[in-house]
């Protein structure tokens, strides 16, 4: 399970940059200790990168899994276990962080 708390607003990592490459979105740490071990590159799919474009300290997880609901065929269920897998691994990577809302 995960243990995202979908209340919360996320934002990018000031220690990534991210670009659009042939429809896909790549994130690149732009310092050590960010992203995996194994593969500092990270890349995601159409909906990834859809879920990284709301991920922009303004929006809750809950308001993410809304606006995505509207556009998939999925229950709602679904939508949320897949965005906070998303938010969960981008966490662990250190590519997002907590926003501080002022």
């Amino acid at each position: 399970m995960n243990n995202i708390r979908i209340d919360l607003i996320y934002a990018h990592s000031n220690d990534v940059v991210a670009r659009e490459i042939d429809g896909a979105l790549i994130i690149v740490p732009l310092t050590s200790g960010v992203g995996d071990m194994e593969d500092d590159l990270f890349s995601m799919n159409e909906t990834g990168t859809k879920i990284w474009k709301m991920l922009d300290g303004k929006k809750t997880v809950t308001e993410v899994v809304t606006a995505l609901s509207g556009e998939y065929q999925a229950e709602s269920g679904e939508i949320e276990r897949d965005v906070t897998g998303i938010v969960e691994e981008l966490l662990k990577r250190r590519m997002i962080v907590e926003a501080t809302v002022t």
